[in-house]
């Protein structure tokens, strides 16, 4: 690895960029160059003040750029890190994001925060086309990929459809491969938006309070029954969705 004097000298021949694009240039260049691979932790605002000489504000606009740009992870309270490729999830088929994770190499863990019965308020109703106060299954899990948090399903579950969902373990079986077997699909409804989020949802995720996140809303039917709505929620900087429609043609 290069010692900090040679961090310093390079951002001093780098001297007609602004000084904090100087610094992103020095840490986009040890990981170009492969010196620093996906999830090294890079120097800190701190460390990078005393490594190269600047202020804080420079040290901390470059380090927030780049995670924007999708090159580091910043963890709350933990650090920053070289970002892995992002992970994708398709916009418009309900998949398994477990299957996801694992096509990629990846390992995939889910933390159960929440699997009780609670009773339906208004728009939880509305979604699932029941009587306001009636029971649901409600579920709150949140799924990572190599360790880091990439998703929060918060999700709402009508019982006729799949009256055996709270005994599941969740830990172990995503609730996508569950219903798909209990009440096989037969339509989707989704709604996509930019969101910030919200201060728990942060925790959840170990992100910063304006860190930008995507957020699904999906419903799922079984022939004509409603049979869950789920509050998908991804940091913007560590997923991307995409789709495809129509035939592609190659030469």
């Amino acid at each position: 690895m290069k010692r900090p004097n040679e961090m310093k000298r390079e951002l001093a021949e780098n001297d007609s960029a602004p000084l904090y694009a100087g610094v992103k240039q020095v840490i986009l260049d040890r990981i170009r160059s492969g010196e620093w691979p996906p999830r090294h932790r890079v120097p800190s605002e701190n460390e990078l003040v005393v490594e190269l000489g600047v202020s804080k504000m420079t040290a901390n606009r470059a380090l927030r750029e780049l995670a924007n740009e999708g090159e580091l992870v910043r963890i709350q309270g933990v650090g920053s890190f070289v970002a892995e490729r992002k992970g994708h999830s398709a916009l418009f088929e309900v998949r398994n994001i477990a299957d996801e994770i694992a096509e990629r190499g990846h390992a995939h863990k889910a933390s159960v925060i929440v699997l009780a019965e609670e009773t339906a308020s208004p728009d939880i109703a509305d979604a699932l086309e029941l009587d306001i106060g009636a029971p649901v299954f409600h579920s709150l899990i949140v799924h990572s990929e190599n360790g880091v948090p990439v998703q929060i399903e918060d999700r709402f579950v009508n019982p006729q459809a799949a009256p055996n969902y709270l005994a599941q373990d969740f830990s172990t079986l995503t609730p996508n491969a569950y219903l798909t077997a209990a009440a096989p699909l037969s339509g989707s409804e989704h709604i996509v938006e930019a969101v910030t989020p919200r201060t728990w949802e942060c925790k959840l995720l170990t992100i910063l309070q304006n860190e930008p996140c995507l957020a699904i809303r999906r419903r799922t039917w079984s022939a004509s029954q409603v049979v869950s709505m789920a509050r998908l929620v991804y940091p913007g900087n560590r997923y991307r969705l995409e789709t495809r429609s129509g035939k592609v043609f190659e030469e």
